[in-house]
């Protein structure tokens, strides 16, 4: 919403001065006209009047606009812009990737890994406020980036990681506990971790549970999400003739996953494809931005040089004209 307000809007009472200026200066001129008395008007009918005459009002109508500009700009006309603004202390969220070798399965597109990373990026770049981590697990966990609000730096860390690059293995716990470790310090208002996940916690020396219940102590809601179709799935297998993908049992710990989230308050998704795991993250950001704190401000500029610059041009000119054309008349 855009419009103009006055820093010192009492100075505008000057301008009811300015019609009595008005008032004034036309007695004024009357008064000024001398009587001639003649026999006719016959010997002044083709006389005309000279533009210098025609224009001998203009003195006055300069000085009388240029003052009421300057009235103006004693109020100080300011633009004022209504913006929304998320609370400065905003929300820390971590984003716990699995990236076990069964997340290079073929019933996402291309698969589960680079669903999930393309997915989370668009994620990132609609939170622009928020300072976001990455943890990475599959046999073990660490962390990929720290929390942060240089969004683009953290964009790239995300799209560098891939199955492979730690030992095999789904170790949720461990993966939980090292998102927990890296924001349990946060002061923010709101502390989020999001899990993402396609298996059964098999390695790892944490329970998932006893994980959340750390969380849960440190007042951090963890949103669960389960990565996999219903049924089976094409997944990759090493064959003496290279990877060959072999439709398999998908098996996803569901019941874990509900009750993490359930002690920490938070939800648990299942996405069977790419549409219902972008649909997931845009639910967990309605979830998250519907909890932060709004606050309104006014971003104001000053916009009292236009008017100042056109008296100052109207000052100047009946100086000009008041020396020039018109000095015989005053």
């Amino acid at each position: 919403m855009k419009g103009i307000d006055f820093a010192q809007p009492a100075f505008l009472y000057l301008l009811l001065f300015i019609p009595l200026m008005i008032g004034f200066y036309i007695v004024k001129q009357q008064k000024a006209n001398a009587s001639l008395t003649v026999p006719g008007l016959a010997p002044f009918e083709k006389s005309g009047k000279t533009f210098r005459y025609l224009i001998r009002h203009l003195l006055f109508g300069f000085r009388t606009t240029a003052i009421s500009l300057l009235i103006i700009v004693l109020a100080r006309p300011q633009s004022t812009d209504n913006f929304q603004d998320v609370s400065t202390e905003g929300i820390d969220i971590i984003l716990t990737l699995d990236i076990s070798g069964s997340m290079l399965a073929r019933d996402f597109r291309p698969d589960r890994v680079e669903a999930s990373k393309n997915i989370a990026t668009e994620f990132i770049t609609g939170r622009p406020y928020d300072r976001i981590g990455l943890v990475v697990f599959s046999g073990e966990s660490f962390t990929q980036c720290p929390l942060t609000t240089d969004h683009a730096a953290l964009i790239n860390l995300l799209r560098e990681i891939k199955c492979g690059m730690i030992e095999d293995g789904t170790a949720i716990g461990e993966g939980l506990a090292t998102a927990i470790n890296r924001i349990k310090d946060s002061y923010a208002k709101s502390k989020v971790i999001i899990l993402l996940t396609d298996g059964v916690n098999n390695r790892g020396l944490i329970a998932p549970m006893t994980a959340a219940e750390i969380a849960k102590t440190y007042g951090i809601r963890v949103y669960t999400i389960g990565v996999g179709t219903q049924g089976v799935a094409p997944y990759p297998v090493q064959t003496p003739f290279g990877v060959q993908y072999q439709d398999m049992q998908v098996e996803i710990d569901e019941a874990i996953l509900k009750d993490i989230s359930k002690m920490t308050d938070g939800r648990y998704f299942r996405a069977t494809d790419n549409e219902k795991l972008k649909q997931v993250y845009a639910e967990i950001d309605k979830l998250e931005k519907s909890r932060m704190e709004v606050k309104q401000f006014k971003l104001k500029e000053e916009k009292f040089g236009i008017p100042a610059l056109i008296a100052f041009c109207l000052i100047l000119l009946e100086v000009i004209f008041k020396t020039t054309i018109l000095k015989s008349l005053t």
